[in-house]
């Protein structure tokens, strides 16, 4: 007969493993057990940048970051998921398994940033089967981030018990305690302090370099006794060439950037630099040669064809009172200068959330000039703000005009730009005849994401005439091709009329972009709001 076992009373340590007893340590248990909290502290925080990275960085690449956050937060958790389940085989060799770990997360965690931006880079014209590329690399990095993020979790489990044996519950509330402080960190310094200071890349990289260290001075500070005297001289040259590969990367970042910049942009990048808000690059711009501008590795003005967007853009909104006109976006002041070529003008007030856009705008010899130096006029005012924001504390029935000269609805930090909310917002700040004038992205190739616009606009309570205009067919950066049209939405709250002001500059077939737009049209779509966006395709 089984004699039955009485339950162990409350807070008894469960007998340890065959082999799995206290490690000879250095230090005092609690010192030791201190420094197994602070290098989980140190690995939720590089941890969480490398998550932070990838999101951030897919963002930059394709442009939709609901999207990228979504794929790899989900695929990261499932594989740490799976990572914990793995690492159940090496508990019985917790230390050198730990230190292998941290040196190999180290070493794809440091690298990704620079490993995807080069895929972008030098591949991301190769279309065909490698058309979508930097995200199935995006996926394989998350994926094997996220493995070996959850593979810490049971190893630094074993050992904080090594250290000093307790209650399983109290090891893990130490155990997550110590790593979700850490992600707190980690999630704090990326956006706060290592992408303003350091930028993307040497960020990642430093992490990286952080990551290595930590787990190395942990496993060979606290548990040499667990290794033999091979495995620590494995494990020291294996983070000495994890350490060189990184530090190299680093030394090396400026000439990989300018080189990638090249690849992306050709060979006359004059302005690289990141502002609070995003990467501004010019190309051109001398010797007679084109200015383009990109923003966020995404052409946004061209030379050869900017001056077609920006008269379509304005001058049809400037037909009737304008002498108060409100720019929302526009910070490469271009569409102000159309507006400053119409008389009667007395202000304009342009709202850019980017103020490093405006001041190279303002500064630069070439964009300035492609400009007309129109922030040096006296009536232009600028306000470095979000346009949202914005509007909710502007005076109403304030302008004659409002101009929307904003990234496409597609982008999806702009989707809250192109809400009924929104046009709400700018319906309230016109004045009697006032007009509304709205950049719609392109027809022919997301003609659902244009008749959303309208429909939105309309569920603002303002009459509309969509229309579009042709644009440029030439190659970007990341392969894919600039749209073949432009389209807008001018609206207001009497059915608008579709010309020019007499006098004004002419914009040449305004009613076939009418009929063009109409040939697109779809019926019965619902507007877009703040909690239920409507853009994606």
């Amino acid at each position: 007969m089984i004699e039955p076992h009485a339950p162990a009373p409350p807070g008894t340590a469960p007998p340890p493993r065959s082999g799995a007893g206290q490690a000879r340590l250095p230090v005092r248990p609690a010192t030791g057990r201190f420094l197994v909290l602070t290098g989980v502290f140190v690995c939720a925080a590089c941890g969480l940048v490398y998550e932070l990275e990838l999101v951030a960085l897919a963002s930059y690449l394709t442009g939709d970051s609901i999207t990228q956050a979504s794929v790899v937060l989900s695929v990261m958790v499932f594989a740490m998921g799976i990572g914990s389940l793995l690492a159940k085989r090496l508990r019985c060799r917790a230390a050198a398994g730990f230190g292998a770990v941290e040196a190999l997360l180290a070493l794809v965690g440091g690298c990704s940033a620079m490993v995807l931006y080069a895929v972008f880079a030098w591949t991301g014209g190769w279309g065909g089967a490698w058309a979508d590329g930097s995200s199935y690399l995006l996926v394989g990095f998350s994926l094997a981030i996220g493995l070996l993020i959850g593979a810490e979790v049971p190893l630094l489990m074993e050992l904080i018990q090594r250290v000093r044996r307790q209650d399983a519950g109290g090891a893990v509330a130490d155990l997550f305690a110590a790593d979700y402080v850490g992600a707190l960190a980690g999630g704090l310094a990326f956006p706060f302090l290592l992408l303003p200071l350091l930028g993307q890349l040497t960020a990642t990289l430093i992490t990286g370099t952080v990551n290595a260290f930590a787990g190395a001075a942990l496993v060979l500070g606290l548990f040499r006794q667990d290794l033999t005297r091979r495995g620590r001289w494995l494990l020291v040259v294996t983070n000495l060439l994890v350490l060189t590969l990184l530090a190299s990367a680093a030394v090396l970042v400026d000439d990989f950037e300018r080189s990638a910049r090249h690849a992306m942009y050709g060979r006359d990048v004059r302005v690289a630099i990141h502002t609070d808000v995003q990467d501004v690059v010019l190309t051109g711009g001398t010797d007679g040669s084109r200015l383009d501008l990109y923003l966020d590795g995404r052409l946004r003005v061209s030379g050869s064809d900017e001056r077609r967007y920006h008269e379509a853009l304005v001058h049809p909104a400037m037909n009737g009172p304008h002498a108060r006109v409100l720019v929302l976006g526009g910070g490469d002041g271009l569409a102000v200068r159309e507006v400053l070529r119409h008389r009667g003008v007395r202000r304009v007030d342009v709202v850019e959330l980017d103020a490093g856009l405006v001041e190279l705008a303002r500064t630069d010899p070439a964009l300035s000039a492609l400009n007309g130096h129109a922030y040096g006029d006296p009536r232009v005012r600028v306000v470095a703000a979000d346009a949202f924001g914005w509007l909710r504390r502007a005076p109403r029935g304030a302008y004659d005009v409002v101009i929307s000269d904003l990234p496409d609805p597609g982008n999806t930090p702009s989707t809250k730009l192109y809400s009924q909310e929104f046009y709400g917002l700018a319906r309230e700040v016109l004045g009697t005849g006032g007009r509304l004038l709205v950049h719609a992205g392109p027809v022919a190739a997301r003609p659902r994401a244009f008749w959303t616009v309208d429909a939105t606009v309309r569920a603002a309570g303002l009459r509309t005439v969509p229309y579009s205009v042709g644009g440029r067919d030439s190659e970007v950066t990341d392969g894919s091709r600039v749209p073949h049209d432009w389209g807008y939405v001018l609206a207001s709250r009497a059915r608008p009329r579709l010309r020019t002001a007499a006098g004004a500059p002419d914009v040449p077939s305004l009613q076939a972009g009418v009929r063009a737009a109409a040939r697109t049209r779809l019926e019965g779509l619902p507007p877009s709001t703040l909690v239920h966006p409507r853009y994606a395709d």
